[in-house]
């Protein structure tokens, strides 16, 4: 078993993910889609270790021994970075790799609105990109941090599981931490960044109260905080953050982020109307005075009809055929 074969192929093959389990063969995700390595017999359970042990050190392993999870940043120089994940399943083990180029993207390349880049370059405020799983929140993250980077001298601190695209200092002093080698939790390395003498902090992901409760009182401290939720859209985004706090602490909460939050991205990624490569429709919305004021009064559930000019529903990366309609339905609108 030769993982690294099969990393060179995913590049080869421009596929996003790479998929290895026992009992099947090795299969990509190309433009969204599935596919099965033509030629490869199913992997077996024996397989999958060698291939686990290829790519880990052996902290990894007692670590993933202890957890029966793992989650890693991987190299192959002059190739391209990976993020993998170890997981088990009916008792074997299963990877799922994705691909991360060494290149980080620029906001332009991705084809993203130019609002990212206003965002990118907020003095303070709290900024978040939401979606499922897959939809390029990280890549959408790293385009606005390498904007900061070429544009403003600023203090950057990442704290990542783990670190996907690594970033080389510009204009702009970048740290990036490692859940797992550098921290020990999102939370914990929080309560310490702002002695670090942050400007902008970027949050992989807001997984529980703390997190969210530190990213807030950094973002109204003074600091430019961007991070991700699981979110379908973008007023959900919202919700999501205060329905996280018992019931006392909601209204505050919810008055907190009102003067904080400075935009939400929720994006998909649709498959391009050619049919080759995929690319991203984002909805947006900005913390304009008048969508500060619906979560104040709890009516961001009805955003789309109250906020007009604010608020864009689908905005439109491509205007190919059969877009326009598949956005509607990715995003649930008529």
């Amino acid at each position: 078993m030769q993982i690294e074969k099969l990393l060179r192929l995913m590049v080869e093959k421009g596929a996003s993910d790479l998929h290895l389990r026992a009992m099947r063969p090795p299969t990509l995700r190309i433009d969204g889609a599935l596919r099965v390595v033509e030629g490869m017999p199913n992997m077996t359970s024996s397989d999958l270790k060698e291939a686990f042990e290829q790519v880990t050190n052996e902290n990894q392993r007692q670590f993933f021994g202890n957890e029966l999870e793992l989650d890693l940043g991987y190299s192959i120089r002059g190739l391209a970075r990976f993020r993998i994940n170890a997981s088990m399943q009916r008792d074997t083990m299963s990877l799922a790799i994705r691909r991360v180029p060494f290149e980080v993207p620029t906001i332009d390349e991705l084809g993203l609105p130019a609002i990212c880049k206003t965002l990118a370059l907020k003095p303070r405020g709290l900024v978040l990109v939401t979606g499922r799983t897959g939809m390029g929140k990280s890549t959408t993250l790293a385009t606005m941090i390498d904007h900061i980077n070429k544009n403003e001298a600023r203090n950057v601190i990442t704290i990542e599981d783990p670190i996907e695209y690594v970033f080389q200092d510009m204009k702009s002093m970048i740290a990036q931490r490692d859940l797992g080698s550098d921290t020990k939790s999102f939370a914990n390395a929080l309560r310490h960044v702002l002695r670090q003498d942050p400007d902008v902090i970027l949050i992989g992901e807001m997984r529980d109260l703390e997190t969210i409760a530190t990213a807030i009182t950094a973002a109204e401290t003074g600091h430019l905080v961007l991070s991700t939720l699981h979110t379908p859209s973008a007023p959900q985004a919202v919700d999501r953050i205060i329905d996280v706090f018992p019931p006392h602490q909601q209204e505050q909460i919810r008055l907190q982020l009102s003067l904080v939050l400075e935009g939400v991205l929720s994006q998909v990624l649709l498959r391009r109307a050619s049919g080759l490569g995929r690319v991203a429709a984002v909805e947006i919305m900005l913390g304009t005075d008048a969508v500060r004021n619906v979560i104040r009064e709890r009516k961001i559930d009805r955003a789309d009809a109250h906020l007009h000019a604010d608020w864009q529903p689908i905005w439109y990366a491509d205007h190919g055929p059969g877009i326009a309609e598949s956005c509607k339905i990715a995003f649930g609108h008529g």
